[in-house]
Formats: C-alpha cells, sequence, structure tokens
C-alpha cells in the first residue's frame, strides 16, 4: 500500500527512509554506552555551531572552561532577529525547514530545522506513535489544531492536512451547534484518532457529558486520543477517559525542538533521549539531579540550522529518580495551561485559538517582542506588550481585523506597552488570561 506520509516527506526533501534507518542504530545502543554517545553528540553540535553559526559564536564567546554545563543558557530571546542572522553557514530559507512557534509563551519567533533533523523528528514520533498502533501513512487523524483563515493558506493546510490523513475541526469555535457539528463528522468519518490541543478536547468532553453522549458510541473505530501543548489535569483526563472510553496519552513537546515526552501504554512519561538532551537546573542555572524539580533545558542534539543548544524552554519539571541515559522519565511538569476566552455572543473560544492569532500577526521582522493577551470583560482584551517601537495605526488596525475574523467582530482592544512583562514561577509567559469565569 503506498505510503502516502512518507512519499510527501521525501518530496518535500526530508529523507525519511535514511533518518529511520539512523532512528534503528540509536535505539540498538546500549544502555552503558549510551553516556558515551550522547556526550559524543553534545560536542559534536556544539563544535558545529561554534565553527558555523555567527549567533552562537557571540552568544558563547565567554565560554572557555570546555566544561558543557558551563555552557550558556540560550531563551527565546536570542532568537528574536531575522531568520537569516541566526542560520548557520551553508544554510538558507530554501533549504531548511522553516516555521513559527505559537507564541503560547509570549514569546513568537520564526525557527529553522535541517531536513535530516526534521525527517529524524517525524521518524521518532512514528515510532512512539505506533505504540498505540497509530500508522501515519494508513491511520486517519481528527486534528483539534490551529489554521489560517485567509482562503489561500487555508487551502494549502487543507491540502496538507489531506495528504497526511488529517481532518482539521475548526476550534475557533465551541458554541452547542459548533459542537453539534463536530459530532456529526466523527459519526461519519472512521478516525483512528484524535490529536490536539488539551483544551479543545476538553471542551468537546464537557459537551458530551452535558448531553449525556459518548464518543466511541459515535466513533466506533477511534483508538486512542493524544493531547499536546496544554497542561492535562487529572480532573480533565478522567473526564476525557469517560466521555471518550480509549486511552487518554499525554504529550509534552516544542514546535522549535520536538517532542519532549510522551506517555507510554503502562502510563510512563518516556522523556525523548533519541533526538534531545534534557536537563533540569536550578535558578543558579546549576544541574539537578534526578528526582528534583528545576528549570527544564533543552538541546536538540542534530539540528545544524539553528542553535538550539541548551535551551531553556520555559517551564518546571523534575525527571524520576528512575531515569537513566538512555531511558529518561518525566515526572512532572508545571505550567502551559491556558483558559477559555467568553464572548459576548456566547461563543467559547479556548485560549490556543490565540496560537493561530499570534501565527498570523507575528512575523520575522521582530517588532513585537513579547506579550500576553488578558480578557478583562467578554467584550474587552487587553494587550500588553513590549517592542522596538510603539505599535502604529496599520499594525493596530491589522490585530483588530485578525480578532474580529478569529473571536468575533465588535471586540475592544486596549494596547498596552511595557518595558517589561512580569513572569511566572517557571519564568513563562502565559499568553492569555481570562478574567471572566463562566461555568463550562
Amino acid at each position: 500500500m503506498l505510503k502516502i506520509f512518507d512519499l510527501s516527506l521525501k518530496l518535500n526533501g526530508f529523507p525519511i527512509a535514511e533518518a529511520k534507518e539512523y532512528l534503528s542504530e540509536v535505539l540498538a545502543i546500549p544502555e552503558k554506552n549510551y553516556p558515551q554517545f550522547v556526550a559524543a553528540k553534545r560536542q559534536e553540535i556544539v563544535d558545529f555551531h561554534l565553527k558555523h553559526n555567527v549567533l552562537y559564536q557571540n552568544i558563547a564567546k565567554n565560554w572557555t572552561s570546555g566544561k558543557w554545563e558551563d555552557l550558556p543558557i540560550m531563551k527565546k530571546i536570542d532568537f528574536q532577529k531575522s531568520l537569516k542572522e541566526r542560520l548557520s553557514e551553508g544554510y538558507s530559507e530554501k533549504n531548511v525547514f522553516v516555521n513559527k512557534t505559537s507564541g503560547s509563551s509570549g514569546d513568537p519567533f520564526v525557527f529553522a530545522k535541517d531536513k535530516f533533523c526534521h525527517a529524524l523528528i517525524w521518524a521518532n514520533i512514528m515510532r512512539r506513535w505506533n505504540w498505540y498502533g497509530i500508522d501515519f501513512n494508513h491511520s486517519w487523524q481528527a486534528r483539534f489544531y490551529g489554521m489560517p483563515l485567509d482562503f489561500v493558506a487555508n487551502k494549502k493546510l487543507r491540502l496538507k492536512d489531506f495528504l497526511s490523513k488529517r481532518y482539521r475541526f475548526n476550534i475557533f469555535d465551541f458554541s452547542d451547534p459548533a459542537m453539534e457539528k463536530m459530532l456529526n463528522v466523527f459519526a461519519h468519518k472512521k478516525f483512528d484518532y484524535i490529536n490536539g490541543y488539551t483544551t479543545n478536547v476538553v471542551l468537546l468532553a464537557k459537551y458530551l457529558k452535558r448531553k449525556n453522549l459518548y464518543l466511541d458510541d459515535i466513533c466506533p473505530t477511534l483508538k486512542v486520543c493524544i493531547v499536546t501543548s496544554e497542561m492535562l489535569f487529572e480532573d480533565d483526563k478522567k473526564l476525557l477517559e469517560e466521555r471518550l472510553r480509549v486511552p487518554i496519552v499525554n504529550e509534552y513537546g516544542s514546535a522549535e525542538l520536538d517532542i519532549m515526552a510522551f506517555e507510554s501504554p503502562d502510563g510512563i512519561w518516556k522523556a525523548n533521549a533519541e533526538t534531545l538532551f534534557i536537563e533540569i537546573v536550578d535558578e543558579n542555572n546549576n544541574l539537578l539531579p534526578y528526582g528534583q524539580e528545576g528549570r527544564i533545558i533543552v538541546t536538540s542534539l542534530y539540528n545544524k540550522a539553528q542553535p538550539m543548544i541548551r535551551y531553556e524552554v520555559g517551564d518546571i519539571g523534575v525527571l524520576d529518580e528512575k531515569s537513566t541515559p538512555k531511558n529518561p522519565i518525566l515526572k512532572k511538569l508545571s505550567g502551559r495551561t491556558n483558559d477559555v476566552a467568553v464572548l459576548p455572543s456566547g461563543k467559547l473560544s479556548p485560549g490556543m485559538t490565540f496560537y493561530s492569532i499570534t501565527k498570523k500577526l507575528f512575523g520575522d521582522e521582530g517588532n513585537v517582542k513579547e506579550f500576553v493577551i488578558i480578557q478583562t470583560k467578554k467584550d474587552t482584551f487587553e494587550i500588553h506588550y513590549t517592542s522596538a517601537s510603539e505599535l502604529d495605526s496599520a499594525e493596530i488596525t491589522n490585530i483588530t481585523n485578525v480578532f474580529a475574523t478569529y473571536l468575533e467582530p465588535g471586540l475592544n482592544l486596549v494596547f498596552i506597552r511595557k518595558e517589561t512583562i512580569e513572569r511566572g514561577k517557571s519564568g513563562k509567559l502565559k499568553q492569555f488570561v481570562s478574567l471572566v469565569k463562566q461555568d463550562l
């Protein structure tokens, strides 16, 4: 049978066959040899960027000890400059994978991955998802992610979804009529699995509970639900298990990096030691042992297009005491929660709607550095931002139009420029906060 997903990667220049073969070799390395293997890969990627990447040469210019733990910790602000200024020698926007972060942390930026790195990431994702019988080439996905609403970009994404065997739901409206339409799609399509933002799938489960419905009755082919991008709280997981009646899998990832942890069928949150190196550090950047809580620092071992070395993702977590270099276990994660926007019309929009809004608003120009959006009333949103220059009337008009498109017209937007924006305990900016409470 034709492997459409693999073929689409190959046609776009991503060497998926070579990546799968290399991943098999990595997985075959004995546990006792793995620390030396990872140490060699860490040194290799650092040496590459010190030689070929001007950005990293500047960031690590004071690194003289040669010790890994003395390397500077990178933050998103290090990347808020033109992509061309960040690419390594020999790489351009024409020969790398380019995308944007969601801005869910409040720090949106464009990033790049070299094509082998991107293929290797997909090979590892496919391997982990196969734990649940999911085959990207043949399994149908019910997808609860953002999407552009302008015609051309939307049609391109729809084509990509079709080739990837995905049906993308509109996550900008979770009113009862909208959810009734969603269930009608589930009734007529043989979905194998759900993948999407936690808030969106939880809202669907709450609707199912109100209507005393069960999703596996409506879509009997459903095997598993994989939620990502936001914290999955225990009460919400129980609700999903009750109303979907399939395994609920928790994924922790970062667009600019990779999947960082993925829940196994035996309930263990297995961290990614195949393509990443994950560390936990304290407030003074000192490495913490397994079992202690601290800031999550991640290195992409294979991305040569731009450095992602000792990169702070903005979350706090704990690696389990049972962890080993080859099999690290994420014991606890703090952060990544989003509220739901309650609009004047009664429409409910999950906070991750702002994923698509920020994709639309913030490109590679780097004017807006950080932002948070606070809903103070049903019709009023404060946009707190830091920027190189004040938003001009054209930018404000554009933002107003995008809010009208993705949420609804007639909203009051209050723009507040700040020198700095206060961060939470994790050091991460919570992108959207609602002060309007409603029983969902």
